[in-house]
């Protein structure tokens, strides 16, 4: 088993790449604290995982709140010994994120509150319980739009997610000495409750996928085995990193450095 003996943290994890890669940590040996606000679907993974004979818990957890993050961290050493794996992956898209002119500062501030204050906050009370484990990995979910502008406007969620970005790189510099390794996860549009809910017209559901060199829609499964090979040992050698597992869009767009 690929995690056997650790332990892990994952927001977002009642639905989507979330659940899906909690379900597969649980799988690959992993001991895991699933947190959402959803708790009825949360408890639905978390009874899933436990019924294939792994072990996980449920909390609910507002990434945006401190005091909900630094209780997180606590209950999974607590519960658990320790914490190796910290997946902060929660995140929201709103149906009124559009361009600078149309989109509130409301939907705009709390953009950025969950998507990257979240992964603040996930990071400042969990790097000290990866240092006391010993050192691990930090997955921060991002998306192929910190590289590149979205065809379809939504400049909250672009921001949100290019500042992600930057952030991992920075942290993974500050605590490679340390054993602590910080990657971001960008994946490509896929076909999640999140993205679809979003695109909820066949032109916009077009105009994302014509740009996306494999031709389909990513799956959130195909995520949680890439937040796998971060996770996992394999990828020892691998700090700071985007990766990208995105149907080849930054590839066709992105211009090389």
């Amino acid at each position: 088993m690929r995690l056997q003996d650790k332990v892990a943290v994952i927001t977002g994890a009642a639905s989507g790449i979330g659940k899906e890669t909690g379900l597969l940590f649980a799988k690959e040996g992993a001991r895991v604290l699933l947190a959402d606000l959803n708790e009825a679907d949360g408890l639905a993974v978390r009874r899933t995982i436990q019924q294939a004979g792994g072990q996980a818990e449920f909390m609910r957890v507002d990434v945006a709140s401190a005091k909900d993050c630094k209780a997180m961290i606590q209950r999974a050493e607590q519960r658990f010994g320790g914490l190796q794996v910290l997946f902060n992956n929660a995140g929201i898209m709103d149906a009124e994120d559009g361009d600078a002119e149309s989109t509130s500062e409301e939907v705009f501030d709390r953009t950025l509150k969950i998507n990257l204050k979240g992964v603040f906050l996930g990071c400042k009370y969990g790097i000290p319980a990866l240092r006391r484990s010993g050192g691990g990995s930090i997955i921060n979910t991002a998306s192929f739009v910190a590289h590149l502008g979205a065809a379809t406007p939504q400049i909250a969620y672009t921001a949100s997610k290019g500042a992600v970005l930057s952030l991992t790189r920075e942290l993974a510099t500050l605590h490679a000495r340390e054993g602590i390794r910080v990657n971001a996860l960008c994946p490509g549009p896929l076909q999640t409750e999140l993205l679809m809910k979003f695109l909820d017209t066949d032109e916009k559901k077009q105009r994302r996928l014509v740009h996306v060199p494999l031709g389909r829609f990513g799956q959130a499964s195909e995520m949680a085995q890439a937040a796998l090979y971060l996770a996992s040992e394999e990828s020892s050698y691998v700090t700071g990193a985007a990766f990208n597992v995105d149907g080849g869009i930054t590839a066709a767009y992105v211009t090389p450095e």
